[in-house]
C-alpha cells in the first residue's frame, strides 16, 4: 500500500462521508487505505464509518475506541496501524483538504532527504487574540526545550515509514504530538495554507480546549514552570533576608517596634499563595509521573473493522 491517510474522527457524521467522497475522487489512481480512528463518538459517526466499509472493504478501515481517550491518542492508534510507505493525519471535518496531499507526496518524492512535509496555518482565519496567543506559545516551546516549534505548524502532515515506526515507539500516555514531532527531529518541510471553512458541525477545539492543550504542552516537554517555581522562590527569599536585615537594623537603631495586622496578614497571604502555587506546579509534574509508572494503554479499542488482528 501506498498510502495510509490518518482520519481521528469525534462526533463526525456530517462529514466523514464527504471527506471519503473527496479522497476518492482525488486519488483515484494512488494506492490508498483511510484509517478512519473513531473516538468515542456519541452520534452516528461509526455508523456511518461501518456503511463505507461495507461499500469499500478494499479502502476503508475502522478503529473504534471504548470511549474519549482525545485526539493525540486516536493519531498514536492510526500510526500504529499503518504500514505504508506514507502516512498522513487529516482532521474529519474538512477544514484540511485532502487536494494538499498530492502536493506533499509530490515533495516527498522529490526530495529524499526529506522525511515529512507539514502543512502551516497562516491564521488569516483566526482572530488577534489567538494569532498573539499561538505564537507566544511556540516561541516559549522553542527557547524551553530547545527544540524547533514552528508557528502554526498543524498535525496535518506526510510522513515516511521511518517517521511512523520513530513516534509509535514513544508509548508515554500523557502525549502532546506536536512536542513528540519536534523531539523526534526529522527533517521537515513546511508550507503554508488556508485551512478550509468548516462544512458541517462544531469545532471540539474550542478556546478551553486550546489553553489546556497548550499547558500540557508545557508541562509534557519543559521543566520551564519548574525553573520558574525555583527562581520565585530564591527571589522571595532573598527578599526576606533584605527585609529581615532591614528590619534587625532598624530594631537595633530605634528601639523595639509592633508591627501592624494589616501589613503582616498581608504578607502572609501573599507568601501562602505563593508557596500553593509552586506546590501546585511541583503536583503537575508528579501526577504526570504517576500517570506514566501505571504504564496503562495509551487508548483501548474496543472493535476493528478490515483488519485480521483484535487488537493494535
Amino acid at each position: 500500500m501506498k498510502l495510509d491517510i490518518i482520519v481521528p474522527t469525534l462526533n463526525e457524521e456530517e462529514t466523514v462521508e464527504k471527506l471519503y467522497n473527496e479522497v476518492n475522487t482525488i486519488f483515484n489512481d494512488i494506492k490508498y487505505n483511510l484509517i478512519f480512528v473513531d473516538d468515542g463518538s456519541t452520534d452516528n459517526t461509526l455508523s456511518i464509518l461501518k456503511y463505507l466499509y461495507k461499500n469499500d472493504n478494499e479502502h476503508i478501515k475502522v478503529i473504534s475506541f471504548s470511549r474519549n481517550f482525545g485526539k493525540d491518542a486516536a493519531i498514536h492508534a492510526g500510526l500504529s496501524a499503518s504500514t505504508a510507505e506514507y502516512a498522513v493525519i487529516v482532521d474529519a471535518d474538512m477544514q484540511q483538504h485532502p487536494k494538499y496531499i498530492l502536493k506533499m507526496l509530490e515533495f516527498l518524492k522529490d526530495n529524499p532527504d526529506y522525511d515529512v512535509v507539514c502543512m502551516v496555518n497562516n491564521y488569516k482565519n483566526e482572530g488577534i487574540l489567538q494569532k498573539i496567543g499561538k505564537r507566544t506559545f511556540y516561541k516559549l516551546m522553542k527557547k524551553s526545550t530547545n527544540q524547533n516549534y514552528v508557528p502554526g505548524a498543524s498535525d496535518f502532515r506526510l510522513m515516511r515509514h521511518s517517521v511512523v515506526k520513530a513516534l509509535t515507539s514513544m508509548h508515554e500516555s500523557n502525549r502532546f504530538t506536536k512536542g513528540l514531532f519536534s523531539y523526534a527531529g526529522f527533517k521537515t518541510h513546511y508550507i503554508d495554507y488556508k485551512p478550509d471553512k468548516r462544512i458541517a458541525g462544531k469545532s471540539k477545539f474550542k478556546l478551553k480546549s486550546q489553553i489546556t492543550y497548550a499547558i500540557n504542552g508545557i508541562f509534557n516537554f519543559s521543566t520551564l514552570p519548574l525553573r520558574f517555581a525555583s527562581i520565585l522562590g530564591g527571589t522571595i527569599s532573598f527578599g526576606a533576608f533584605i527585609y529581615l536585615l532591614i528590619t534587625v537594623i532598624k530594631t537595633i537603631v530605634q528601639g523595639k517596634d509592633v508591627p501592624g495586622y494589616a501589613s503582616l496578614m498581608c504578607v502572609l497571604l501573599i507568601l501562602g499563595g505563593l508557596i500553593l502555587f509552586v506546590l501546585g506546579i511541583i503536583g503537575e509534574y508528579v501526577s504526570r509521573t504517576y500517570i506514566e509508572i501505571k504504564n496503562r494503554p495509551v487508548y483501548i479499542v474496543k472493535e476493528k473493522i478490515g483488519y485480521k488482528e483484535d487488537i493494535l
